[in-house]
């Protein structure tokens, strides 16, 4: 196997004068807002249009406005499909690319509509669940519909009694009951089909206490139909107690429900549901460890005739991301995390040959990858720290590279934001740790700039060349601060061995590799002030906040998000249990040391730095008395410390209006300590 990557022709995007690289005003949150933030590419069966999502914030009532629209393939004038901005979303052309099928929310719930490209015509209402629909996908022949919708299976083991008495509350008699942010409340996510043509009701394919997709670790594509219209695939977890397992499996049923077959027997996780053309072989991703839900996800091929399956991937040390076939079957492109940026490659596809992984992208990441029926043309979304998400056209060879979409052009023709500057330092025992640097708008090398450390989530996660909506490093440095981003131990996209030193070691190498990285960049900058520093993070990056303040005093300001305080508390509060069991080799009865030795709530005698606690009480993956225990702790030791809690956020700020106060509250607490 060779691991390599041809040549291939990388332009930068200007934008417009003064965009980007030239002086302009700073980044504002409405521009966040007036963002066209684009998604779902999706292209027609004569390879000849480019269907997408762009979705744009009401400045007024900051509610989401979501539209599709057509660009040609080959380039050109971009049309609109569908107006309103009702939820309009997941578009799919039919096989004979005389209609479109999409998802939209005009009748109150997202359901399902089919919309002639031909002859002019109304879209067809196809779905009228009165919960609403999720996902989405077309059977390759065209006859059915493919989605999935809440049923209401366990009412007896979880019921929610609301009468016209006051008495209101739960009955729970089994784990899991509630996820990220909402109670299950007994329903369970099943996978349905529906015929396009005819009047016959959708149906159930994954009936009981199932889900489809499974409830975590999934991908975008679980679910699928096999090119004959003879079977459907789906990702689903059977195991008893899904919340201590990662077991999700890869299963096969006939189009009416019946004979139900397991495909894999992987006791890990397996996902992703990828046909070849002739519907012979099967590509999914596949992981080793059962319960790890962050080890390397390798991409296998299955041989649906006899079972045979091989590790296509089993010599590149990443895991794999967005997969799709080539419609001659011959190569099968993915996509992986690859040292700061997401990257496109290719690998050949053959059973019997000598398997090549070629890297066809090397600037920026690429995502939502697509390729084109007739093979010419790879289509993705692609982005940076200060480029929004574009969609590009690329050959499949990687040797050229075009944009298909410049929307954002005059949104941000007048903004000022500099390139993320990559640089590598040694960490203690010699391994190359990898960081970002992002300078303010209106940088003037002679003067000196406090600094914003942000940390982020996971443990087993990144920041990768990506314009993020909610974590913008640009909108950080918009402030006036010089931003670096650092993946310590513990991040995804440097190998496997670099993500597994985190395990049972929260604090340990990667804090000592994110201070490390804090003293190469003092020393290494010369425009950095030292005695102005600051860190924020959220999930683990809040949990490393939390820790920090406990090890150590050389910030003059904390911003913690949904940060962890107190491990032995967290383990019985969280929904998904094989995470903490994992990452502290059980639960706290059994291994009491760990979840013990790691948690930031036993250094709270050190804790000395103004902190600015954020929570969001529907939060239950770090549940919001983490953020209470942190604040209470801050004030009864006279810290200066505040509390902004959201009643209607999870454990991300969604909410628009929410994500303002948001932006503004962390500001003006960095701007009192660093800027007085």
């Amino acid at each position: 196997m060779r691991i390599g990557k041809k040549g291939s022709v990388f332009l930068l995007l200007f934008l417009g004068a003064g965009v980007l690289f030239g002086a302009g005003r700073p980044l504002e949150f409405d521009d966040l807002l007036r963002a066209r933030r684009i998604s779902e590419p999706a292209i027609s069966p004569d390879s000849r249009w480019v269907a997408f999502v762009e979705t744009t914030y009401d400045l007024e009532t900051c509610l989401p406005l979501s539209d599709i629209y057509l660009v040609p393939l080959a380039g050109g004038e971009i049309r609109s499909l569908t107006s309103g901005g009702k939820g309009n979303s997941r578009p799919m052309f039919t096989p004979d690319g005389s209609s479109l099928v999409f998802a939209s929310r005009r009748s109150g719930t997202r359901q399902f509509y089919m919309l002639p490209l031909t002859g002019g015509g109304e879209a067809l209402q196809l779905t009228a669940y009165r919960a609403g629909t999720g996902g989405g996908v077309l059977s390759p022949d065209g006859r059915y519909l493919l989605f999935q919708a809440d049923v209401l299976v366990d009412s007896a083991s979880v019921k929610f009694k609301d009468g016209t008495s006051e008495v209101r509350a739960r009955v729970i008699d089994c784990l899991l009951f509630r996820h990220w942010n909402s109670w299950r409340n007994g329903q369970y996510s099943h996978l349905f089909i529906k015929r396009l043509k005819g009047g016959d009701p959708a149906l159930d394919l994954t009936p009981g206490r199932v889900d489809c997709p499974p409830i975590s670790l999934g991908s975008s594509f679980d679910y699928a139909a096999s090119p004959d219209g003879r079977h459907v695939y789906y990702v689903a977890n059977r195991d008893p107690v899904v919340a201590v397992s990662t077991n999700n499996d890869i299963w096969r049923v006939n189009p009416d429900g019946k004979d139900l077959r397991k495909i894999t027997a992987n006791p890990a996780n397996d996902n992703l549901v990828a046909l070849d053309p002739g519907g012979k072989y099967l590509a999914c991703r596949a992981m080793e460890r059962p319960r790890f839900e962050s080890d390397r996800s390798c991409l296998w091929l299955r041989n649906l005739e006899n079972g045979e399956a091989i590790n296509l991937t089993e010599q590149l040390d990443r895991s794999v991301g967005d997969v799709v076939w080539d419609p001659r079957g011959k190569y099968i492109y993915f996509t992986a995390e690859d040292e700061g940026k997401t990257a496109i490659f290719r690998v050949n596809a053959s059973w019997n040959k000598k398997r090549e992984i070629i890297r066809l992208t090397d600037q920026r990441s690429y995502s939502s990858l697509r390729i084109a029926p007739d093979g010419k043309t790879l289509v993705a979304l692609r982005e940076s720290f200060h480029e929004p998400a574009e969609l590009v056209a690329l050959s499949p060879d990687g040797k050229s590279e075009r944009s298909l979409t410049r929307l954002n052009e005059t949104v941000f023709s007048s903004v000022e934001m500099h390139p993320a500057e990559s640089f590598r330092f040694p960490a203690e025992d010699g391994v190359m740790v990898q960081g970002f640097l992002i300078r303010p708008p209106g940088f003037d090398p002679g003067e000196k700039y406090p600094l914003i450390y942000l940390i982020h989530g996971g443990p087993q996660g990144a920041w990768t060349e990506k314009f993020h909506y909610r974590w913008n490093a640009q909108m950080w440095a918009s402030w006036g601060y010089v931003v670096v981003l650092v993946n310590p131990r513990g991040s995804t996209g440097y190998g496997q061995r670099f993500t597994d030193e985190i395990t049972g070691d929260w604090g340990g190498r990667c804090f000592r590799d994110l201070m490390q990285g804090l003293d190469y960049v003092i020393e290494t900058y010369g425009f950095i002030e030292a005695e102005r520093l600051a860190a924020a993070g959220a999930s683990f990056g809040g949990y490393m906040i939390n820790w920090i303040n406990g090890h150590t005093d050389r910030f003059k300001a904390l911003v913690c998000h949904a940060g962890v305080f107190n491990n032995e508390s967290m383990y019985a509060a969280t929904e998904e249990l094989w995470f903490p069991e994992w990452e502290f080799g059980g639960t706290p009865w059994e291994n009491p040391t760990l979840h013990r030795l790691w948690s930031p709530h036993r250094y709270a005698e050190n804790f000395k730095t103004p902190t600015l606690v954020i929570h969001g009480e529907l939060d239950f993956r770090v549940p919001v008395e983490q953020g209470l225990n942190a604040f209470t702790t801050l004030q009864r030791k006279g810290i200066d410390s505040k509390l902004l809690c959201f009643p209607n956020e999870g454990h991300w700020v969604g909410n628009a209006r929410n994500s303002r106060l948001w932006h503004e509250t962390i500001r003006d607490w960095l701007d009192s300590y660093l800027k007085q």
